[in-house]
């Protein structure tokens, strides 16, 4: 069983910058397509973005579209967020997710991390 670890989030200025990373442990993480989803306070969760196990395909929720960018590193075992162009309704807890399936589009989801807070100020 596969066992993710979120880090890097943190309080930036709207417009600004920031990287998620996503550390994985036990099973090969290079297997599975990876995902972000994140949550505001009160809110549902809500998928960001997802990368198939090669890193060659990936998809973007509307909202982040051409602000957010998804990679991976299978050879860290690590999976990134990268956030541009930050807006305030970005905040929220962001949560690393490994799916079921190999490709996209996304399977059910077998492991969540613990989240990694996000705060965006206008």
């Amino acid at each position: 069983q596969v066992q993710l670890v979120e880090s890097g989030g943190g309080l930036v200025q709207a417009g600004g910058s920031l990287r998620l990373s996503c550390a994985a442990s036990g099973r090969p993480f290079s297997s599975y397509a990876m995902a972000w989803f994140r949550q505001a306070p009160g809110k549902e969760r809500d998928f960001v973005a997802a990368i198939s196990w090669g890193g060659g395909s990936t998809t973007y929720a509307d909202s982040v579209k051409g602000r957010f960018s998804i990679s991976r590193d299978n050879a860290k075992n690590t999976v990134y967020l990268q956030m541009n162009s930050l807006k305030p309704e970005d905040t929220a807890v962001y949560y690393c997710a490994g799916s079921t399936r190999r490709v996209l589009p996304l399977g059910s989801i077998a492991t969540w991390g613990q989240g990694t807070q996000v705060t965006v100020s206008s």
